[in-house]
């Protein structure tokens, strides 16, 4: 990563750090992961050498960047789906000051309208970060858009693992999927789709 984006990261994530201490209200708060879960999620993105790049939840845009930096290595693309306009028109601006115009698809609409148009095996690494109570009625869907040997992770899997119980065990119950918690930041849960 370039040292300019790097700031500029670094100055987002600041934002949504005091953003969030300020905010009131929950649906203020933009979320963003950790600065040490960005460059984490890079890294799996290169030696993985995923192309195609969902992530549900953009927010602001922060992690976003992070994925968007990371497929420049592998010459892929990133799409990602945000219900909320006001912070879709966010990130839309901080993609434009990253310079990832050309590197990323913004999807305003709610996941469960956006997941069903997607053909199976569509991507090789998703990267979930949302409503984290619409996770196991979203699973069938995550599960056949991704590709066989792709990896999606799960953010807030220790921050908020009690939300995530009925979701796991989901998971752990489909045939062919292994997973992994990384206790990073938040904590990340890693989902393997067998081969």
């Amino acid at each position: 990563m370039n040292q300019i984006r790097a700031e500029f990261l670094r100055q987002l994530a600041e934002f949504g750090q005091a953003n969030d201490q300020q905010a009131t209200r929950r649906d203020e708060r933009l979320l963003n992961i950790t600065p040490d879960t960005g460059p984490f999620l890079a890294l799996l993105i290169k030696a993985t050498q995923a192309r195609a790049v969902l992530e549900i939840g953009t927010s602001n845009g922060y992690s976003t960047i992070w994925l968007a930096d990371a497929v420049q290595a592998t010459g892929g693309h990133v799409t990602t789906v945000e219900v909320n306009e006001a912070r879709a028109t966010q990130a839309r601006h901080n993609f434009q000051q990253a310079a990832f115009i050309d590197t990323i698809t913004l999807e305003v609409t709610p996941a469960e309208s956006f997941l069903p148009t997607i053909a199976s095996n569509s991507f090789d690494f998703i990267f979930l970060d949302s409503d984290r109570t619409q996770y196991c009625a979203w699973w069938p869907l995550l599960h056949r858009l991704l590709r066989p040997g792709g990896l999606m992770v799960v953010d807030n899997a220790v921050s908020h693992q009690h939300q995530l119980v009925a979701f796991l065990a989901l998971v752990e119950a489909t045939r062919g999927t292994e997973t992994s918690l990384v206790p990073l930041g938040k904590g990340e849960l890693l989902i393997w789709k067998q081969r």
